[in-house]
C-alpha cells in the first residue's frame, strides 16, 4: 500500500533543502509489512519514531517549481514487524534428534542395569560362600535399599509418594510373593553356582504360562505353548549335566520362579491405578517386604549363628568382607532401581528383550570370574533356555498384538518383567 506524505514549505522548501546536501536514501527492499499510514507518526515539522523506518521505493522526488514544495511517495515498514519470505530454510529434524537422545539414554540404562546386576551377583556369591546365611543376606539387602530410599526422600533428591492404607493393603500381597522370592532366589544362590541359578531361572515363562492357565483359566494359542518346549528342555538339560548339583539350590531357584508369577499377578491385579512412579513402588515394596522378612530370618536363623558366622568370615576373609556385604546389599538395590527406571522409559517387550541379555551377561561373567566348571551339554542346554525366553518374548508380542490387548498390562501379568 502507498501512503503519501506531504510536508509544509517550512520543512523542505528547495533553498532549504540543496544547500545542506541531504544524501538521499538510496532504494532498498525490505520484507516487512507496510504501514498502512505514516500522516500519525509526523504530527509536527520534525520527523520522528518510536520504531525505525526502512524507505523501500521513492516513486516520485521533484521539487514544483511554483510552491516549491517537495512531494514524495514512500513505502515504509516497521522495523520489528515481519512477514513471511518465499524462501526454504531447511531446520534441523527435531523429532529425528528427540528420538536418538531417547536411544541413547535407553541405552545408558541398560549398559547401568546390567552392569549393576553383575557387580550384585558376584559379591553376594562371595558373601554367601564365605557367611552362607542367605535369610540375612537378604533381609540386609532389603535394608540397605529402604535405608537409601529413605535418606532421597528425607533430602528430597526424590519426591516421597503420596500413599493411603489401600495402597499398602493391595501392596501387601505383593511384598510376601516378593519376599519368598527374594529369599529363595538367595538360598538356590548359596547353594549351587550362580550360573545355574540364572540358567533355571530363566523357565520363569513357563510358569507363567502354566499359573494363568491352569489357575487363572487363561487360554494362550499354540505358538505360546510351543516356545515353552525349549525352555523347559533347556533348563531340564542344564539341570542334569550340572557338575555341581544341589536339590535345596534347584528347589530355591523353581521356588523363587513360582514366588516371582505370583508377585507379577498380584501386582497387576491390586495396583492398576496407582499414580507411583516404578522407582517409589520399588522402595515401598522393599521395605514392606523387609518387616515380613526381618522375623523369619531371625526365627531361621538367629543371631547366635550370625555372630559366629561373622567372626568366622571376617578371620578368613579380612575387612574386605565387610565391603562385600555392604556391596552386595547397596548395588542389590541399585540394579533394581534402574531397571523400574529403565521400564518407565522403554515397552515391556524391550524391557524383556534386556531381561535375556541381562541373565546372559550375568552367566558368562560369572563363569569366568568363579571359574565354574561347564561341560558343553550344558552350556548348550543354557543356550537352548535362552533362547526360548526370547522367542517366547517375541510370540507373547505377536499374540498380544493381534489381540489388541494393552501390552503394557499383558507382559505384567504373564510375568515377563522381574526384578
Amino acid at each position: 500500500m502507498l501512503s503519501s506524505i506531504k510536508l509544509p514549505p517550512s520543512s523542505f522548501t528547495s533553498t532549504g533543502f540543496l544547500p545542506k546536501r541531504h544524501s538521499i536514501p538510496t532504494p532498498q527492499f525490505s520484507p516487512l509489512p507496510i504501514i498502512k499510514s505514516l500522516h500519525s507518526a509526523f504530527p509536527t515539522q520534525s520527523f520522528s519514531s518510536q520504531k525505525p523506518l526502512h524507505v523501500a521505493s521513492i516513486d516520485n522526488l521533484a521539487i514544483s517549481k511554483n510552491t516549491q514544495q517537495r512531494k514524495t511517495e514512500c513505502q515504509a515498514y516497521e522495523a520489528d514487524r515481519s512477514r513471511p519470505l518465499d524462501i526454504n530454510i531447511e531446520l534441523p529434524d527435531e523429532d529425528a534428534r528427540l528420538e536418538a537422545a531417547k536411544r541413547i539414554k535407553i541405552g545408558i540404562y541398560f549398559a547401568t542395569w546390567w552392569a549393576l546386576n553383575v557387580v550384585f551377583n558376584i559379591y553376594n556369591k562371595k558373601v554367601l560362600n564365605a557367611f552362607p546365611f542367605p535369610w540375612l543376606t537378604s533381609t540386609l539387602s532389603l535394608a540397605a535399599g529402604s535405608l537409601l530410599m529413605l535418606i532421597s526422600w528425607a533430602t528430597r533428591v526424590a519426591d516421597a509418594p503420596k500413599t493411603d492404607f489401600e495402597f499398602w493393603k493391595t501392596l501387601f500381597p505383593v511384598a510376601v510373593a516378593h519376599t519368598i522370592g527374594h529369599v529363595a532366589a538367595t538360598v538356590s544362590m548359596s547353594k549351587v553356582a550362580v550360573s545355574f541359578t540364572h540358567i533355571i531361572k530363566s523357565g520363569e515363562p513357563a510358569f507363567s504360562v502354566l499359573v494363568s492357565r491352569f489357575l487363572l483359566g487363561d487360554s494362550f494359542p499354540m505358538p505360546v505353548y510351543l516356545s515353552l518346549v525349549p525352555i523347559i528342555g533347556g533348563c531340564a538339560l542344564s539341570a542334569l549335566t550340572e557338575l555341581n548339583f544341589n536339590m535345596t539350590g534347584f528347589m530355591g531357584a523353581m521356588i523363587s520362579n513360582l514366588a516371582f508369577v505370583f508377585r507379577n499377578i498380584f501386582s497387576k491385579k491390586g495396583m492398576n491405578g496407582k499414580s507411583v512412579s516404578g522407582m517409589n513402588y520399588y522402595a515401598c515394596l522393599s521395605m514392606l517386604s523387609l518387616l515380613i522378612l526381618t522375623p523369619f530370618a531371625i526365627a531361621v536363623e538367629g543371631p547366635q549363628l550370625w555372630a559366629v558366622g561373622w567372626q568366622k568370615a571376617v578371620s578368613q576373609i579380612g575387612p574386605n568382607f565387610v565391603w562385600w556385604v555392604v556391596a552386595q546389599s547397596v548395588f542389590y538395590h541399585l540394579y533394581n532401581q534402574v531397571s523400574y527406571m529403565s521400564l518407565d522409559q522403554i515397552s515391556p517387550l524391550t524391557f524383556s528383550i534386556g531381561n535375556t541379555m541381562k541373565r546372559i551377561s550375568v552367566i558368562v561373567s560369572s563363569i569366568i570370574i568363579f571359574h565354574t566348571p561347564v561341560q558343553p551339554i550344558n552350556a548348550l542346554g543354557a543356550a537352548i533356555a535362552i533362547l526360548g525366553t526370547f522367542l517366547y518374548s517375541q510370540v507373547i508380542y505377536i499374540f498380544s498384538s493381534l489381540c489388541s490387548i494393552g501390552i503394557s498390562d499383558f507382559f505384567r501379568d504373564f510375568g515377563t518383567k522381574e526384578w
